[in-house]
């Protein structure tokens, strides 16, 4: 099974692309690719999420994930900052159910059960382990695309 990873953001769409195999097995997950969909802060707030889309649009077209597991907002500081988020949450909500993808949503403490067994792990220990489940050479780079990465493999340990 291939999984869509997407870690949303405004500026920032972090994405992580694996491959499960026919046994969905994630211990032989593959990773397929990662990266961002990034947006310049020039642009409006509806031209941001017009490039997410077409953006999230582009990897689904290459990639042809059957599912997209997609960060869920758990807790920000900053309540001018979710605002803006969540609407990029909707954007890529609406691309997958467009595209009639299974989708999948997690808590940030979700993934980090899912990936260490322990809700109040660091960052550092995600990526790590997100670096050997998938068995790269380095931690993946940016940080959101490591986060997309980490939440992609938890859609493929929790799909039975």
């Amino acid at each position: 099974m291939i999984i869509l990873g997407l870690d949303p953001g405004t500026a920032i769409v972090g994405w992580g692309v694996i491959d499960t195999g026919a046994a969905h097995d994630i211990s032989r997950a593959v990773c397929l690719g990662y990266g961002c969909v990034t947006t310049d802060k020039t642009m409006t707030d509806s031209q941001r999420l017009l490039a997410i889309a077409s953006g999230v649009e582009a990897l689904i077209a290459q990639y042809r994930p059957e599912m997209v597991s997609v960060e869920k907002l758990f807790f920000f500081k900053n309540q001018k900052t979710v605002m803006t988020v969540s609407q990029a949450r909707g954007v890529i909500l609406l691309v997958a159910e467009r595209g009639g993808l299974m989708l999948a949503e997690f808590t940030p403490l979700q993934v980090k059960q899912a990936l260490t067994g322990y809700g109040k792990a660091e960052k550092q220990q995600i990526q790590q382990m997100t670096k050997l489940l998938l068995k790269l050479p380095a931690i993946p780079k940016p940080d959101d695309a490591a986060d997309a990465l980490a939440v992609a493999i938890t859609a493929g340990q929790t799909r039975r």
